[in-house]
């Protein structure tokens, strides 16, 4: 990028950091419990270096690409989709390496959450004489770190619920048959989504009755594979304990079929057995793990216990033009113990759009 319009224009700022935002997807799916950062080196209207985080352990954005820049950077203008750290972490603080490049200015998305910095990198940036605007492309980027957010503030991945109904909100018919409720582009959908989630959970009926792969497919990242089964009822084969290339968990209670835990193990299998097998004690473990999001593709039963456990906070739902009727026919949400409708859980920051035939509305429980 050559001949470029006034650095002070909002609309150069803008584009800038929205290039930010691209380079940090880059490493989507993979920087738990890191968020996702992409950085920009300016220098006189010309980018002269770029980077991104591609994981935790790795340098930051900002390292990688003041490295491109090498000389360059000095008075250029950094942009930044989160603010620049100011700890000593595995990494060392950005806010030095900036300062120590010589940058005149930083623009940053946002300000990070995370306790050990909350306004300190900019701070030092500001100190050190650099001139600091933040707050650029806000929205787009709290939205990408939505989950990082989350984690910071709540103690808890992101949980996010999925499901596949048909326009009388079936998840599948009488008998237990569901494929395919939805459309492929619908299905290709679900795969993006997974390729930028820690792990997918599903309980034991949806091994026994689906046989799942629970892959991205090849749309990126493969998460890790969940299971909470109370007894281990489970089928001794199952594409879910092929762990040659994609890690799966299995969530139990103490004592729960010794043999299957076995069995399971033999097979490279994780097996976690817990005092009381509950979602938010799953969520918990996953937690300590590093996970910033799951992703919930479990049935009715599971879901509703999920729901009422607080692990979820955003409902994906995608919606088939067709009917199939049945009274015993699956719902995507079990018993939830409410009674009136006006007791119903509200969605907020709903949002519509079409995919191929199907319809997938996205909105968020509002905070307790």
């Amino acid at each position: 990028m050559s001949a470029a319009p006034d650095l002070a224009a909002p609309a150069f700022d803008q584009a800038m950091m929205r290039r930010c935002l691209e380079l940090a997807q880059q490493a989507r799916g993979h920087t738990a419990p890191n968020p996702m950062v992409g950085a920009v080196v300016v220098q006189q209207g010309e980018v002269v270096g770029e980077g991104f985080h591609p994981k935790a352990g790795e340098p930051h954005a900002e390292v990688f690409a003041l490295r491109a820049a090498g000389d360059r950077a000095m008075g250029a203008t950094v942009y930044v989709n989160l603010e620049p750290c100011n700890h000593y972490g595995r990494t060392p603080p950005c806010s030095e390496a900036l300062v120590a490049a010589g940058v005149a200015r930083v623009v940053v998305g946002m300000v990070d959450p995370n306790p050990k910095v909350a306004g300190g990198g900019i701070a030092r940036l500001r100190a050190a004489g650099i001139a600091v605007e933040v707050g650029i492309e806000a929205t787009a980027c709290q939205q990408l770190n939505e989950a990082f957010v989350y984690r910071i503030l709540h103690r808890q991945p992101l949980g996010i619920l999925k499901y596949a109904m048909t326009l009388d909100g079936k998840i599948a018919a009488t008998s237990g048959h569901s494929a395919w409720v939805t459309t492929p582009a619908a299905r290709q959908v679900v795969h993006h989504v997974r390729a930028g989630v820690d792990a997918v959970i599903v309980g034991g009926n949806t091994v026994r009755r689906d046989n799942p792969l629970l892959t991205s497919h090849g749309a990126g990242h493969n998460p890790l594979r969940v299971v909470l089964s109370r007894h281990l009822e489970l089928p001794l084969e199952a594409q879910l304990w092929d762990t040659a290339q994609v890690p799966t968990l299995v969530f139990t209670q103490a004592d729960a079929n010794l043999a299957m835990q076995t069995a399971l193990s033999q097979r490279g299998v994780t097996v976690v057995s817990l005092p009381e097998l509950t979602p938010a004690g799953a969520i918990a473990h996953l937690y300590h793990q590093g996970c910033l999001s799951v992703l919930w593709e479990c049935g009715g039963a599971l879901s509703a216990r999920a729901i009422a456990d607080g692990t979820v906070q955003k409902v994906m739902a995608f919606i088939a033009p067709k009917i199939i009727g049945g009274a015993i026919a699956p719902s995507p949400v079990g018993d939830l113990g409410l009674t009136q409708m006006t007791q119903a859980l509200p969605l907020e920051r709903v949002s519509w759009r079409s995919v191929g035939a199907d319809l997938l509305v996205e909105g968020y429980f509002a905070a307790p």
